[in-house]
């Protein structure tokens, strides 16, 4: 499986557009997901997901074939998505105070909870995720819904092994205590 990964990433850095393309569908999903985790809203995703990408195959000649695929990839997507969300803050806040100086209702395009939340309990957990703040949620949302290993999580936030596990320690026990119970069967 390295073998083709690398196979592949050679290919992509010689130009290769069937290869490119490959390598795209392969990781398409995982770093859209990513983004939508951190940017809240799934046209920002996209554009971010499209930015990675082309990060991506502009830095492909940096790649150490030593060290995982995925989680240089998902450290590529989750700056750029970071990069995005910071940019996305500063102009809301720009807006608002525009609105309040022009006394302009302004339409708040729908969340990601109402696009994508359909019942109860996946709208209490979504908040309760969203409560924590982006220290414990983002290696949570890599752990249990991108299914990263705790050294892909520690290679993409740039912290040891041992922070990862106290990271998840302390958002799984603050979900427990915001969901009474959900979590409880959840562990590593």
């Amino acid at each position: 499986m390295k073998e083709e990964q690398a196979g592949l990433i050679t290919a992509c850095i010689q130009g290769d557009e069937t290869a490119i393309a490959q390598l795209i569908q392969e990781h398409q999903l995982g770093v859209f997901r990513l983004a939508l985790s951190v940017l809240n809203d799934p046209s920002e995703a996209n554009e971010a997901a499209q930015d990675t990408f082309i990060a991506v195959l502009n830095a492909l000649r940096s790649y150490r074939e030593n060290s995982s695929f995925k989680a240089w990839l998902y450290t590529i997507a989750l700056n750029t998505s970071r990069s995005r969300l910071r940019k996305k803050k500063t102009l809301e806040r720009l807006q608002h105070r525009l609105t309040a100086i022009f006394h302009v209702q302004s339409q708040c395009p729908p969340t990601l909870e109402d696009v994508v939340v359909g019942n109860e309990e996946d709208a209490a957990l979504w908040n309760a995720l969203e409560k924590l703040g982006e220290k414990h949620r983002i290696p949570i949302l890599l752990r249990y819904y991108h299914d990263l290993s705790i050294p892909e999580i520690a290679d993409i936030l740039n912290v040891k092994e041992g922070t990862v596990h106290s990271r998840l320690s302390i958002a799984r026990e603050r979900l427990r205590s915001e969901l009474d119970g959900p979590f409880k069967a959840m562990g590593e």
